[in-house]
């Protein structure tokens, strides 16, 4: 077997593409490789870019990663990695992997690393498999790993028990303003992005943003409740155009703001924690879920299911049959 692992350290890019492949299809030899890793990671700072598709995620993503390979002023060029998920057909099983045809700018550059994953049907906007590839692209050095998410609209939020800060990017005349407050986006932004700032009705969906997160965060605007203490991150509406990367360096500013404020407030902290514990609440579905997968037949499972078509069996009763 090679060691995986060992190249991975090593700074091997060949053997961390292999890796991320073995982990993402969840193999023996991808699980070996992940517990050897984890004492080295825990020092990649995630940043999480979510948002309804068409909002030019990918397009942002891109221009925050070359701002982070070529900092302005005397700041020092960061390792930057990107996973880029992408939905599932659920009729071929394929992916389109169609954000790498943003990123072409990022080619050829040794200190970027990025890998498309596709959702293979998982909702929350993120891969299965994307808490392990983030651990092993930590481990692997990266200093910033920008995690992009499907865009999946209402089940977006997963992102927020993964990154340390989670981009929220908007755009005008998509009327996403009511879905976003409905879905919970606002509640998981940290920084909130109106891309596209070149189309009509910016000043609009800017205003409406504004609105909304006072709306949902009134303790972030200044009115504290008595019962809370402590210091508040009100998260900053900011416009860009990433396509022809204006506003980029105001979003780069937020992040390092942000980060600062995480670690300040003891929240960098909070966060870690909540992001361990997601990824063992996933590894205890998997494995349960293995458990019990060969301990029923797919006979006594199909006979559950026609008891059920049939009326002849209650869920509860088709569920205490199989459990």
């Amino acid at each position: 077997m090679i060691d995986l692992a060992g190249s991975v350290l090593a700074g091997d890019r060949l053997g961390l593409a292999r890796l991320l492949t073995q982990v993402e299809n969840d193999t023996p030899q991808g699980r070996m490789a992940l517990d050897q890793l984890f004492p080295h990671t825990g020092k990649a700072y995630l940043v999480g870019v979510t948002g309804s598709p068409g909002t030019g995620k990918s397009s942002l993503v891109n221009q925050l990663a070359l701002a982070f390979r070529h900092p302005a002023g005397d700041e020092p060029s960061k390792r930057v990695a990107i996973i880029a998920i992408d939905p599932t057909s659920p009729f071929s099983g394929g992916a389109l992997l169609g954000d790498r045809v943003r990123m072409r700018d990022l080619s050829g550059d040794s200190g970027v690393f990025i890998r498309s994953m596709a959702s293979r049907g998982a909702l929350g906007g993120l891969a299965r498999a994307s808490s392990a590839a983030a651990s092993v692209l930590d481990a692997a050095g990266f200093e910033i790993i920008l995690i992009e998410t499907v865009g999946a609209g209402q089940s977006e939020v997963d992102i927020a028990r993964l990154a340390h800060t989670t981009i929220v990017v908007e755009a005008p005349g998509m009327g996403d303003e009511i879905q976003a407050i409905k879905a919970g986006i606002l509640e998981i932004a940290d920084i909130l992005v109106v891309n596209k700032a070149d189309h009509p009705g910016i000043e609009n969906t800017e205003r409406a943003l504004k609105a909304m997160l006072e709306m949902g965060h009134p303790h972030r605007m200044g009115r504290q409740p008595e019962d809370l203490e402590g210091e508040f991150w009100l998260p900053p509406v900011l416009r860009s155009i990433a396509i022809r990367g204006e506003g980029v360096t105001e979003v780069v500013q937020a992040i390092w703001q942000h980060a600062e404020y995480l670690r300040r407030s003891g929240e960098w902290r909070l966060r870690e924690y909540e992001r361990m514990h997601k990824m063992l609440e996933i590894l205890i579905q998997q494995t349960l879920m293995a458990r019990w997968q060969t301990s029923v037949s797919a006979e006594q499972v199909d006979e559950v299911v026609a008891g059920l078509y049939e009326r002849k069996v209650t869920p509860s009763e088709a569920l205490s049959r199989l459990v």
